[in-house]
């Protein structure tokens, strides 16, 4: 076990763990921030997406120790109150069913939309096709984004 310190939601914590652990764990089991989603442990279905510098990063295959030094933002961090305008656009679409994937779908929006203010359906398409939603709501999820987009609101 090592020391090491991670920046995440905003505050600075110093957790003593194998440098290989998966940061999800991390996330999960040290510091209790539950709303990052454990899918398939091996970085393919996006339900355990976070923000790593602004890009949307597969917590379940990314070591707690090669994210320090940076900035983390999960789920709880992104609005607290869920003023985001991604998170606002979510609920106006009626977006979740289970819920299990939106997380990883929010995030992985929210690095798109950062990225790339005003992407094409094509470009939406493509971003957003590693975060699988096993309910099928792809198509809201989609209306959410434009909504961001056409209320011309910063991500």
């Amino acid at each position: 076990m090592s020391p090491i310190t991670l920046s995440v939601n905003g505050a600075d914590y110093s957790i003593e763990v194998e440098p290989t652990t998966p940061l999800l764990w991390v996330l999960r089991d040290k510091l209790g921030l539950t709303g990052t989603k454990f899918g398939c442990g091996i970085g393919m279905c996006g339900a355990c997406t976070v923000l790593v510098d602004g890009r949307a990063m597969r917590s379940c295959s990314t070591s707690a120790a090669s994210v320090t030094g940076t900035r983390i933002i999960t789920i709880e961090g992104l609005s607290p109150d869920g003023s985001h305008p991604v998170q606002r656009a979510w609920i106006a679409e009626q977006v979740p069913q289970c819920g299990y994937c939106q997380p990883g779908q929010i995030l992985t929006a929210v690095s798109l939309l950062k990225n790339n203010p005003r992407p094409t359906e094509q470009e939406i398409n493509q971003a957003m096709s590693g975060t699988l939603c096993r309910c099928g709501t792809y198509n809201r999820i989609k209306a959410a984004i434009q909504r961001v987009i056409q209320e011309g609101a910063m991500v």
